[in-house]
């Protein structure tokens, strides 16, 4: 393992709450509400990891979509791609890119479990695409090769330049006292890639895909979760949130390499 991988792990790893935290929370603080990752009915807003997926797609091409959620980033690939896989643990999640290429009158195929333990009953597609998902894979050189296993010209990552709950770092020094990391980044990650033996490019830029977004006391009742606190806190963590919220205005970044 090179040593960009061993300190992308180490990196990660020190995001871990602290146990004694932790223990006391009343729910598992890790969520991904299925309502956040929806694809919207209308347009899905381009941006450059959009771009370099679609440049390497045939007409009635097939896309891959690795931890799809509800399957934004393999929608905006259609047209020109008429066939989308969808990889991800959650059934909920598969079910809503289901329905989404459904209502686009496209073809899709859904794939239930963990990358890369389901690489052997998932289809190899024209490109292979996997958003928001690098910032959770702790062994990220045999993730990416997985990628590309199943890809026949180009894998695209998008993920946030900062880890995507960098955000929250405020919110734990006040309600906590809790320094947390910064690191790792995507240049950390694209560092990865290029040691695993990939020619890969990055990009970085504003996000644009305007995720279907949270009312404010949804929004302030998931971070009380996100910090181990009871919901019933929602009030008090609600003006953080929204401080905190505008304060980080996110910036993504676009990794890909061709096959």
């Amino acid at each position: 393992m090179s040593t960009a991988a061993v300190k992308w792990r180490d990196d990660l790893a020190s995001w871990a709450i602290p146990e004694a935290i932790q223990a006391q929370a009343p729910q598992d603080p890790w969520i991904h509400p299925v309502a956040q990752f929806r694809a919207p009915d209308g347009p899905i807003p381009d941006s450059p990891a959009h771009a370099a997926a679609r440049e390497a797609l045939p007409e009635g091409g097939s896309v891959l979509d690795v931890g799809c959620g509800g399957g934004r980033a393999a929608l905006a690939l259609v047209p020109p791609a008429m066939l989308l896989i969808g990889v991800d643990h959650q059934q909920g999640m598969l079910d809503a890119f289901a329905e989404a290429a459904d209502k686009r009158g496209v073809a899709s195929e859904e794939i239930l479990g963990d990358w890369p333990d389901v690489t052997a009953r998932t289809p190899i597609a024209d490109v292979v695409v996997c958003h928001h998902v690098a910032y959770n894979v702790w062994e990220l050189p045999a993730f990416v090769h997985a990628l590309t296993s199943h890809a026949r010209r180009r894998v695209v990552l998008e993920l946030p330049v900062l880890h995507p709950l960098t955000w929250m770092n405020p919110l734990w020094k006040q309600f906590w006292d809790l320094d947390r990391p910064t690191s790792p980044t995507a240049t950390d990650a694209l560092q990865v890639i290029r040691d695993a033996g990939y020619d890969a490019h990055l990009v970085e830029y504003d996000d644009v895909t305007q995720r279907i977004p949270l009312d404010p006391r949804t929004q302030a009742e998931s971070a009380c979760i996100r910090l181990c606190l009871p919901v019933s806190r929602a009030d008090d963590v609600a003006s953080a949130v929204q401080a905190a919220d505008a304060g980080m205005p996110r910036r993504l970044a676009a990794i890909w390499w061709d096959v």
